[in-house]
C-alpha cells in the first residue's frame, strides 16, 4: 500500500514493478545484475478519486503516456531496493502534485489612479515624440 500525505492510498496490486538492467557504464557487474526498476501505473484503472485522475492526465509530463500509463524508470542507486523506493516516492510525488487543487485566480481591475498615471505617461511620451519633428514656420 502506497500512501501520500493527503491520505490517498494506492493498493500495491495497481503498481507494476519490474527489475531491468541499468544503462551506462558500470563494469562487469552491470551486465548480470538487474538493479534498475521500471514502475508502471495505469491511471484509468486505478482506485484514485476521479478528480485526481483528471488532474494527473492533464499534467504535461513525459512520464505519462497518452494511454494514461505512468512509466517511471529508477536507476540512480546500485541496489534494487533503493531504486524501488525511489520509483515509488517519485510516483507518490506525482500523485501529490495532482492532488493539490490550484488556487482560483480572482480577476482584478486597475485602480482609477493607475489609469490616470498610465494616460499621463502616454501623453508625456506623445509630446516628446512630437517635439522630434520638423519645426514649422
Amino acid at each position: 500500500m502506497l500512501g501520500t500525505r493527503r491520505r490517498i492510498q494506492i493498493p500495491q496490486d495497481e503498481i507494476q514493478l519490474s527489475a531491468v538492467r541499468s544503462q551506462g557504464a558500470g563494469g562487469q557487474n552491470v551486465n548480470k545484475v538487474s538493479s534498475a526498476i521500471h514502475l508502471r501505473f495505469n491511471i484509468y484503472e486505478s482506485s484514485l478519486p476521479e478528480n485526481i485522475k483528471q488532474r494527473l492526465l492533464q499534467i504535461r509530463d513525459r512520464r505519462i503516456s497518452s494511454d494514461g500509463i505512468v512509466v517511471i524508470k529508477a536507476q540512480t542507486f546500485r541496489t534494487q531496493e533503493k531504486n524501488r523506493e525511489d520509483a515509488l516516492s517519485r510516483l507518490q510525488q506525482l500523485i501529490e502534485q495532482a492532488a493539490e487543487v490550484p488556487k482560483r485566480r480572482i480577476p482584478t481591475k486597475p485602480s482609477r489612479g493607475a489609469k490616470e498615471r498610465r494616460l499621463q505617461s502616454k501623453n508625456r511620451r506623445s509630446q516628446v515624440k512630437a517635439m522630434r519633428g520638423k519645426i514649422k514656420e
